[in-house]
């Protein structure tokens, strides 16, 4: 089928970007999400977590269900906490250039343990 994920892989190729129709205005873009997922890659139990994504647009915004499709991709990929946000912050930056991006996930608890990890070259984007 077109456009579906390929299992244990993460389909960055899902990811589009749209004309950003007011370049030159800095907004700050705020994604977040409580229904992120991917695998322990020792257990192979699910890891939960609260994603965020700010980023401020140069010439290009994503497109969210094509967002939606990409991060959905990760729920059968085995990732330590650490990969999946340098992963995220590179495929997004990637596409879109943006002129600011910061990506956290605030992993749900497991074991008593719960892990916030964060990336970007700035620090979180105020609202």
């Amino acid at each position: 089928m077109k456009n579906m994920p390929e299992f244990n892989k993460v389909s960055k190729q899902l990811l589009q970007a749209m004309h950003y129709q007011y370049v030159g205005n800095n907004i700050n873009v705020c994604i977040e999400t409580d229904e992120f997922t991917c695998l322990c890659p020792w257990t192979g139990l699910p890891d939960f977590a609260h994603l965020k994504i700010q980023y401020i647009p140069n010439k290009v915004v994503v497109e969210l269900k094509s967002l939606k499709m990409y991060l959905q991709s990760y729920r059968m990929v085995g990732m330590v906490h650490e990969s999946v946000v340098n992963s995220i912050m590179k495929d997004i930056k990637q596409l879109l250039k943006p002129k600011q991006i910061y990506v956290e996930l605030v992993f749900k608890i497991r074991g008593g343990i719960t892990t916030t990890v964060s990336a970007g070259n700035i620090k979180e984007i105020k609202k």
